[in-house]
This record gives C-alpha cells, sequence and structure tokens, in this order.
C-alpha cells in the first residue's frame, strides 16, 4: 500500500491545499485516492461534474485536471470560507474562473436544485451519516453512463450486525447501507476502490 500511496505524486498546488485541509481539519482526499478520481472523469470525458464536499479544493483540482478543458465542475459545501481558499487554490493552480462554481449549501437542499441528467460525475466527500440519503438525488442528475462515486467507503470499521451497533456509529452504518443500496440496483454496476479510505464507484445504466 506504501508503493501505490507513493505512485501519485502531488505538485505544489496540491501540497499546498493539503496542508490547509490538516489545518482547518478538513481530511483531504489522499494521492492515491485524486489520482483515482482524475483516471475517472478523463476516461468518461466529463464535462460537467458535481463535488460534495469542497473541502481544501485538492479532490476539485484532481478532479479538474482529468475533465475536458471545456468543462465545468460545480462544487457544494456549507462552509464559506474553505470555499474561499479553494477558489483561490483553482485560481493557483491555472485553472480560469469560469471552470467552477462554488455552492455555499447543504447537499440535501442544493442536489434537488440541480438539473435531471445534466452532469457526467458526481463525487460525494460529505457527512457520511446522509451518504444513503443523497444517492437517489446522485443518480437523478447523471446522464445514462455517468459515475457517481463515493469517497470514504471503507469507514466502516467496528461497525457489526445489530441496532446497538448501528447506533453507535451512525456514520459507518450510513456507509454499509449506502453500499447494500448500490449493491442491490440493478440500474447501477459497481466496484469499491480500496484506495485511501475508499471510494464506491458506481455506472448508471438507467
Amino acid at each position: 500500500m506504501a508503493y501505490i500511496e507513493r505512485y501519485a505524486v502531488e505538485d505544489d498546488a496540491l501540497a499546498a491545499a493539503r496542508e490547509q485541509g490538516r489545518h482547518w481539519d478538513v481530511r483531504p482526499v489522499s494521492p492515491t485516492t485524486g489520482a483515482a478520481l482524475r483516471f475517472l472523469a478523463t476516461v468518461i470525458g466529463a464535462r460537467a461534474v458535481v463535488e460534495i464536499g469542497t473541502g481544501c479544493g485538492s479532490s476539485g483540482l484532481w478532479l479538474l485536471r482529468g475533465m475536458r478543458p471545456d468543462s465545468v465542475l460545480t462544487t457544494v459545501d456549507v462552509d464559506p470560507a474553505s470555499q474561499q481558499f479553494a477558489r483561490g487554490a483553482y485560481r493557483r493552480a491555472g485553472f480560469a474562473a469560469n471552470r467552477t462554481r462554488l455552492i455555499h449549501g447543504r447537499a440535501l437542499e442544493v442536489l434537488p436544485r440541480l438539473r435531471d441528467a445534466a452532469y457526467d460525475m458526481v463525487f460525494l466527500d460529505s457527512d457520511r451519516a446522509e451518504y444513503p440519503a443523497y444517492l437517489a438525488e446522485a443518480l437523478r442528475v447523471l446522464r445514462p453512463g455517468g459515475i457517481v462515486v463515493y469517497h470514504g467507503a471503507l469507514d466502516t470499521d467496528g461497525v457489526r450486525d445489530g441496532p446497538l451497533e448501528a447506533a453507535a456509529d451512525p456514520a459507518g452504518a450510513a456507509v454499509r447501507e449506502l453500499g447494500r443500496l448500490v449493491h442491490e440496483d440493478e440500474t447501477l454496476v459497481p466496484l469499491l476502490l480500496p484506495v485511501g479510505a475508499g471510494l464506491l464507484a458506481a455506472v448508471s445504466t438507467a
């Protein structure tokens, strides 16, 4: 695993965003997670991506580097201070202002306002306890063949079956519930990637 983490190299812009994330306790994505996001965005030729959880901007930088030159990243967060830093991070990395759209607000309030079947990819890195609630709206805004990706898909340590255990760790229980929902949805082709905190990706065939 150490070799895998070293394989993806961060440049100065990403390193600065990561350091700011550590300062604010935002928990930026790992380099391998970022590289996987860039790879997925590149494979599908993403023109429009929604990110839930702007954080320090590091995941947005990885996504932008995989997206097409004429693409737009829409990123949503409840913290205006982190979004302001992310805006600067995008600028310092050389991305024009019209390549990003930053929306301040809660995911469950913003996602329903986005257009149907208008996005190639939805990346979710926010409140784990709300992960299952995001799924229907994330799938609604995806075009056929689009990809939904959840960060932290392996954050279920210590969660065992039973109501008491689930109550003790609602976030971990929610991640497990999300995994079940995605696995049982016949319109999705899922893949669990063991990079960083884990990525649960699924292609929509509906």
